[in-house]
């Protein structure tokens, strides 16, 4: 048997609101708990008996017992105090200079600052560093990659493109073409283990070669679906084999307007004979540098990141097997990819761009 304690004296409106917390479904926890310690308190129940029936430390009664005779109910809810932290006793020359060094200095030896060598060059905590960091929008051990075309006629090209997009024409079918070349067939060294409740799926860092081949795609921009053929080689032979392929796939009353980069093999003597021959065929350059224009590139990154990265393959018959599996589930239930930014709008992006490029360098 336990002791009576001298009851926490309680107010009859602190009562009803730690009654109020202690019932209520969307209260913390942590407060529920809080509120319990205080009501036993307030009943006259020992320390030792609220300890077991709560399974809480004593020193933790101790703690809300005093804080709540000190100032009352509030003081049990979560409320923010004032926290001291290093950096704000730096000097505001020091945080300054931080900033400075991160925005125009190197460590000696390294391409990019770290907050433990800031911090060390600095004589501050790292932390100070982070915090001095965030504050000011910095992130210096992330990098950003970018390619500005240089096409003379890229506003032309990309404006043909785009309009395509946006206003495809009337009877007729646009098709974004490309080449996804050298797809690896690759095997690992060792068997993988499966996934499993608390541990992810595991594959040996080293792999072994078995040859590779050369996908050739065609993605519908209306219907969302994807013509694909896998060759030994990328030469004008096999894509003008593919526009063949694509020739025969079409109803022959259709034009064919063809999304295309600057690839050399699509401008070469015999491609261009051949489209001579076939003017339904209507070619669409992409400015150079822009393969982020063609849509059958964002469908070749989910052929990636599906069926290809995380696949083992003993041969090339094997990976062109899984890849027209992949094309052809794919097609089962296509989803279009849809092209919203006009034309205006990424022209006036690439000139910001450029405009900042030029006055940096």
């Amino acid at each position: 048997m336990w002791t009576a304690a001298e009851p926490l004296p309680i107010t009859r409106g602190d009562r009803a609101k730690l009654e109020r917390w202690a019932q209520a479904l969307t209260t913390p926890s942590s407060i529920v708990q809080r509120a319990r310690i205080v009501l036993m308190a307030a009943k006259g129940e020992s320390n030792s008996h609220i300890a077991r029936e709560l399974g809480v430390s004593r020193p933790m009664i101790n703690l809300w017992r005093k804080r709540f005779a000190e100032e009352g109910a509030d003081a049990l809810a979560d409320i923010k105090r004032p926290v001291t932290r290093p950096d704000m006793a730096l000097p505001a020359a020091t945080v300054d200079a931080v900033v400075k060094a991160t925005l125009h200095d190197k460590p000696k030896g390294a391409t990019h600052w770290s907050c433990r060598s800031m911090a060390k060059a600095f004589g501050i905590s790292s932390a100070s560093v982070q915090r001095i960091w965030s504050a000011h929008g910095l992130q210096p051990h992330r990098i950003k990659t970018f390619k500005l075309s240089t096409d003379p006629r890229f506003r032309e090209k990309l404006t043909d493109v785009v309009g395509l997009y946006l206003n495809p024409p009337d009877k007729a079918i646009v098709l974004c073409v490309d080449e996804k070349s050298q797809i690896q067939a690759l095997d690992r060294t060792q068997p993988g283990l499966p996934i499993k409740r608390g541990r992810c799926g595991t594959m040996t860092h080293d792999y072994r070669r078995h040859g590779t081949t050369s996908l050739f795609a065609a993605l519908n921009i209306a219907e969302g679906t994807v013509i694909g053929q896998c060759y030994g080689r990328h030469r004008h032979q096999e894509f003008l084999e593919f526009l063949k392929h694509l020739d025969a796939q079409h109803d022959e009353s259709l034009d064919l307007h063809v999304v295309i980069d600057n690839y050399a093999t699509h401008a070469h003597p015999a491609v261009k004979r051949w489209l001579k021959r076939h003017p339904r065929f209507k070619l669409h350059f992409t400015p150079t540098s822009s393969s982020w224009l063609n849509l059958v590139e964002r469908w070749f990154r989910e052929l990636t990141d599906k069926s290809i990265r995380r696949g083992t393959f003993a041969s090339v018959p094997e990976l062109i097997d899984t890849i027209s599996t992949f094309i052809h589930a794919y097609n089962e239930d296509p989803k279009p990819l849809v092209w919203t930014a006009s034309a205006r709008s990424i022209i006036k992006k690439v000139n910001r761009c450029k405009l900042v490029a030029e006055t940096l360098h």
